[in-house]
């Protein structure tokens, strides 16, 4: 130990208890300043935290360890803890299983994850085509797919004809909303469970035609309704993503709209929209007879929730297709542009007709779209759907049913 040094102070008076003696020792680090603290464990002299620091690492690192091991040695630990802390690792471990299996699912056998270009492309918000993959990370996409796997990472979407808040909806005579949200430019809008009814009030069908409207007008929109809630489940709710891959799933599946079809029963409906919904096409997307008389269901519960619920549909259906309509380009989809505008007036003119409907309608139809997806279920038993001849199920070319509007 190195011989302490003193000094004599000249202020004798001022001494106090904190500093009885007027002599003071200087700090042995430093040399400069008047040590004020002793180490408890070598009766090094310093006067600060750094100069304690610094004085001997081995002597302040053993001093902690000893008060670590001393605080350790009190704690008791009884079954309880030890049962939580094996509780604990446990989870850990089962999240870091979980997490590796995720990460597998979108791999192939080899491991190879995404390349650093297509990750950094995600993360700007860019479009990641198949292009883009290379021949094995395309494979292990495509085994993750038909799998299932990938539907493991999408959360669910509950359809909003699903929802309490879809049996309280109230428009007004021309179909639009009683109560305008009045949008704040500081606030962030707030996008409703429901879809919004037309923007602008509803013509009436008088002056949209002179003549009366086709009595199967309750035929075609079931059908209407059913590529919509086919469209909308399969996009997962979420068809503003791609307005034109979605009005083009609408078209296929829907015989009124995309086929030219005038089905004249419940039954050539049903039968031509199962026979799409089970078609080779959807096999992958989760299409099936099970999915299709989900969607039926879907359908009775649109009737059971009347007018307003299904003028809410055909507009959210023609919000849809105007979406797609300025997606097409002009040059090379001009076929498709003109599809789109025609089923686009047909939505409207169905939407002016269930508009003006009285409940008495839905209540009549609802019953009989049951017992027709009864029968189909019997006749079938869940074990298959019979392939159908199309030149049977819809009249083509005869009268207008939907009258086009110029």
């Amino acid at each position: 130990m190195m011989p302490e040094k003193t000094i004599i102070s000249s202020e004798s008076s001022n001494s106090s208890p904190l500093n009885p003696s007027s002599s003071r020792t200087i700090c042995h680090v430093c040399n400069k300043q008047f040590s004020q603290y002793t180490c408890p464990r070598c009766n090094f002299r310093y006067c600060s935290l750094p100069c304690y620091k610094s004085h001997s690492v081995q002597c302040t690192e053993s001093f902690m360890r000893d008060n670590v091991n001393d605080e350790l040695k009190q704690v008791r630990s009884d079954d309880q803890t030890k049962r939580k802390m094996l509780e604990i690792l446990k989870r850990f471990h089962e999240e870091e299983e979980e997490d590796d299996g995720g990460i597998d699912s979108i791999t192939d056998d080899e491991g190879l994850s995404l390349p650093e270009e297509i990750i950094q492309k995600i993360m700007n918000g860019d479009e990641v085509s198949l292009d883009d993959l290379s021949l094995e990370e395309r494979k292990g996409f495509q085994r993750a797919l038909a799998s299932g796997e990938l539907s493991k990472m999408i959360q669910p979407w509950d359809p909003w004809w699903l929802l309490a808040s879809a049996r309280t909806i109230n428009l007004g005579l021309g179909g639009t909303q009683l109560v305008q949200c009045v949008e704040d430019e500081e606030e962030t809008t707030v996008v409703s469970e429901i879809p919004r009814g037309p923007d602008t009030p509803l013509i009436s069908l008088s002056k949209l035609s002179s003549t009366n409207p086709s009595p199967l007008l309750p035929i075609h929109l079931i059908d209407i309704a059913y590529s919509y809630c086919f469209t909308l489940r399969i996009y997962n709710g979420e068809w503003q993503s791609d307005s034109l891959g979605a009005a083009t799933m609408v078209l296929t599946v829907s015989s009124v709209l995309g086929h030219n079809g005038q089905p004249e029963t419940i039954k050539e409906v049903l039968s031509f929209c199962l026979e799409q919904t089970c078609s080779s096409a959807y096999k992958n997307l989760g299409g099936g007879l099970k999915f299709g008389l989900n969607l039926v269901d879907d359908v009775i519960c649109f009737l059971s929730l009347g007018s307003g619920a299904m003028v809410c549909l055909l507009g959210d259906l023609q919000r849809l297709i105007l979406g797609a309509i300025k997606e097409v380009k002009s040059s090379s989809g001009r076929d498709l542009k003109k599809k789109l505008k025609l089923a686009e007036r047909k939505v409207f003119y169905m939407m002016c007709w269930v508009n003006e409907q009285s409940s008495e309608v839905w209540e009549a139809l609802e019953p009989s779209v049951r017992a027709e997806k009864n029968s189909v279920v019997e006749l079938n038993d869940y074990k298959g759907f019979p392939e159908m001849k199309k030149k049977d199920q819809f009249r083509k070319g005869g009268g207008v049913v939907i009258e086009e509007i110029e």
